[in-house]
Formats: structure tokens, sequence, C-alpha cells
């Protein structure tokens, strides 16, 4: 009997020995799983045909490709210059403070073809909504089966209207993906108190009529209206946009509409900056004009009011200083 009690003891605490092993192999399955879960983000961007997609990170990227003036200057002012692989299609030249780290960049004055870009192994691609057509790199889905994660900025074609809440979730959003989440939430912080600062000022005080667009080669100018970028930032901090539609006007229709301020859209070598000016200030049929009399004609560049990144910043002062002179002595 003491035998046969010692063998039952025996074969029990070897069931027990074994059974205690899985529950902790399981156990430590379970563990590596929600670890991972935990490291990895998930983001929302966007196909080509502007429907949401949700794209999960499981590390943070080491081999991006930036396109457009937006894109790239978000990476730099994150501090993330080394892990951009590639760089392309600037509309001006990177902010001062961001030179040299982005002279380390590789660039392409042209937007590398689809074929180039699988050549370099992306991880990541960040860009504007145009690059993922067709002709160009194709849907984003053609890249995640490939492994490769995209991100579109929202007022780059992706959503109507432009507003400065979308500008503000793509540098959250990036910020969130490369794991730099107290940086972009001080960019959008920086960006919010200027729009308080211009608002407070304006208190009490009638609204400037303002009006934004580009001048184009037929002669006529094309509107920046509320539901662009730049209009949202006019009506954010307090102007009134006497030209509230995107579209086309007329020299005649311009005169007719008087605005107390001007601001004129330049880009690239399309429109000069200079240009941008004196067909302007020196057009004579626009001379009886406030804005044009009263010398508050400003050239603007395109990258403060479209798809603006964190010029957004900048496109906010420009416009506040232009409606506002007085606010900067």
């Amino acid at each position: 009997m003491k035998k046969n009690l010692f063998g039952m003891l025996a074969v029990a605490m070897l069931i027990f020995t074994g059974c205690g092993a899985t529950e902790s192999k399981t156990d430590s399955s379970t563990s590596s799983k929600d670890k991972k879960s935990e490291t990895s983000t998930v983001i929302t961007t966007y196909n080509y045909e502007k429907k949401p997609v949700e794209e999960t990170f499981e590390k943070v990227p080491e081999k991006v490709v930036a396109v457009y003036q937006s894109p790239i200057e978000i990476m730099l002012a994150l501090g993330l210059e080394d892990k951009m692989i590639a760089a392309s299609q600037l509309d001006t030249d990177v902010k001062p403070e961001f030179k040299e780290a982005f002279d380390k960049i590789k660039y392409y004055k042209q937007a590398p073809s689809k074929e180039e870009v699988l050549s370099l192994d992306p991880d990541f691609i960040f860009s504007w909504y145009s690059y993922f057509a067709p002709e160009t790199l194709g849907d984003v889905s053609f890249w995640t089966d490939r492994n490769t994660n995209t991100y579109m900025a929202q007022n780059s074609g992706v959503k109507t209207p432009n507003t400065l809440e979308n500008e503000y979730e793509d540098i959250l959003n990036i910020g969130k993906i490369f794991k730099v989440e107290d940086k972009a939430q001080k960019m959008v912080d920086d960006m919010k108190k200027e729009i308080d600062k211009s608002i407070k000022f304006a208190e009490g005080k009638e609204k400037v009529k303002a009006v934004i667009f580009e001048v184009n080669k037929d002669g006529q100018y094309r509107i920046y209206g509320a539901d662009s970028i730049g209009g949202d930032m006019a009506q954010q901090v307090g102007a009134e946009l006497v030209a509230d539609k995107n579209g086309n006007i007329t020299k005649e229709e311009l005169v007719k509409l008087n605005p107390d301020v001007i601001f004129s859209v330049y880009y690239g070598e399309s429109i000069e900056e200079k240009q941008a000016l004196t067909s302007i200030t020196e057009n004579e049929a626009l001379q009886n004009m406030d804005a044009v009399k009263n010398n508050r004609v400003y050239p603007m560049v395109l990258s403060n009011v479209y798809s603006t990144g964190i010029r957004t910043l900048d496109g906010i002062q420009a416009i506040s200083k232009g409606l506002y002179p007085d606010l900067y002595k």
C-alpha cells in the first residue's frame, strides 16, 4: 500500500507540475502579445478615394520618404531628419533653422517615380493626396501590401473644407507615429495661442475686410475662400473675407469688393514674390482700391496658406500682422 501511495503521489505531482508549466507558458505568451499591442500605434489616414483607412505602426518608421513642403518640414521640426531617406517637391526652401539638417537628406527635384520609391524600400511615405494618384505612386493599398505605411496631409486634397483642426491633427498624428507626442503638442499649442492673441486684440474693433488670392496668367484672381486653410486662418483671427467662395474673379469684381487688405499668393517659379506684389500695386485698374492706396497689399507664400503643416504658425502670424499691424509693434 505504501508503494502504491507513493506512486500515486508522484503521478499527481507530475501532473500538477506539467499543468503549472503549461499555464506559465500561456501567461507568458499572452503577456508578450499584450506588450506588442501596447507598443503599436494605430492611425487613421486616407486612400485615394478619400475614404478613411486605419494603419498600424508596429514600430517607429526608420526609412521615410517625405514629399512636398508640409510633410518635409513637419519631419524636420519634430527632429526626425535621421529617419528620412528621401525628400522632394519643395515650394520654397525649408525654414532656415532646418537648413543644416535638411542638407544631409537625399533630395529629388522631381518627385521620385513609383519604381524609384520601390528601390528605396521605405517603411513610411508621408505626402500630399496628389502623390498617390494612379499615374504616380498609386493607391495606399499597393504600399501597405508591401509593409510600407502611408499618411496623407488632410488639407492637401483629402478633406473639404480645409481647416486649422486638420493641420493640428496631422502634426499630432505624426508625433504619435514617431513617439514624439510632447514636441507635436507644443507646436499645436503655440499655434492656438497665436490665434487667441489675435482674437483678443481684435475684440471691440471693426472687422477688417480682406481677400486672399493668386494671380492667374489670364489676369483673373483665384480666390482662397472660407473653405481654404488661408481663409479659415483669416476668419478665425477676426477678418471679414469679402470673397469667401473658392473660384476665379475678374479685376472689375475685385475693385467692387474694395478690400482693406490683400494677400497675394506666390509659389515656386510659377508666381514669384515680387510678381505677386507688383501685379496688384502696379496695375492701373486697381489703383483706387483701399488696399492699394493704403499700401496694404502683402505677398504670401503658398506654404503659409495651403497644407501648411508647421508653417500654420507663420500663416497665422502673417495674416494677423496684415490685418492688425499694431499687434506686432
